[in-house]
């Protein structure tokens, strides 16, 4: 039995089917995990004459996110040569470091700078102008060096903005698919797989199937699913006019309501027919 599909994108919790993956069989885990920020938000703040400032972060932000319960799943399933990108904030990047660091033979960051956050209103404090990403290799890992003036562990952009960023259904955190692509450029090859346990919108999904790499996504929340596999359709049959440099021209099938795969094979949630897919080969 061969599996056909090069993409997969599953409705369902992340943390059940991450079991299911085989041992070293994920090229690179780019993902964006909730960072537990809005129990120190402050709430929307309001202006004079115009709508309140969106200080709030989704509900789910709100529910404890443990790093360490992920850590055994995620060095498991990554392959020898593999890289690990986690997003993350200054509250979560020192269990990351310490469920992580000493799995690996080398842990880093990189600092993702916004050119364009939110105004400090009340000037009482400094723009939240940064993210963090924290990193994992082993020796041998892949890695395409760009130049050293392209290698630097910070990255610029503007926060994700329209016609990009989708306000139906709205993600507080949905990332721009630019510094997403420079991610997989450097960590992984085309053919690889890139592997996001919280998928959101889709936006890795974008980035990964644009650059001829494999994606498999994972999503819990229905509406955020039914937008990515919307905005993944569309870059596998290229109708999607953002300049990602590469498309498949596959017709995008669903064959069930928890997950999406192209062409024509029907999911078996067994784990063999993960095997397959997380194997497959272009002949």
């Amino acid at each position: 039995m061969k599996c056909q599909w090069k993409n997969c994108l599953l409705n369902g919790d992340s943390r059940d089917i991450i079991k299911r993956i085989p041992d070293n069989s994920i090229d690179f885990i780019l993902t964006d995990p909730p960072y537990n920020l809005g129990k120190h938000s402050t709430g929307n703040i309001p202006l004079p004459g115009r709508s309140a400032m969106n200080n709030d972060v989704a509900g789910w932000d709100m529910i404890d996110f443990h790093p360490e319960e992920w850590a055994d799943d995620f060095v498991r399933i990554l392959k020898p040569t593999g890289n690990l990108f986690i997003f993350t904030s200054y509250n979560m990047i020192g269990r990351w470091y310490d469920c992580l660091d000493h799995r690996f033979d080398t842990s880093n960051f990189m600092i993702w700078h916004k050119t364009n956050p939110a105004p400090k209103i009340f000037k009482a404090g400094f723009l939240n102008s940064c993210e963090m990403v924290f990193t994992c290799w082993n020796k041998k890992h892949t890695w395409n060096f760009i130049s050293q003036s392209e290698m630097h562990n910070f990255v610029e952009s503007p926060i994700c903005m329209r016609p990009e960023r989708l306000s139906e259904p709205k993600h507080p955190a949905q990332k721009p698919v630019s510094i997403l692509r420079k991610m997989i450029q450097i960590a992984s090859n085309i053919g690889d797989i890139v592997f996001d346990p919280f998928m959101g919108v889709g936006s890795v999904g974008v980035a990964a199937i644009g650059l001829g790499r494999r994606y498999f996504g994972v999503e819990i929340d229905s509406e955020y699913f039914r937008a990515a596999k919307l905005r993944v359709g569309k870059e596998l049959e290229g109708t999607d006019n953002t300049p990602l440099g590469y498309t498949d021209n596959l017709t995008l099938t669903e064959t069930c309501n928890n997950i999406v795969c192209e062409p024509n094979t029907v999911f078996q949630p067994e784990i063999d027919e993960l095997n397959l897919f997380l194997n497959y080969k272009d002949v």
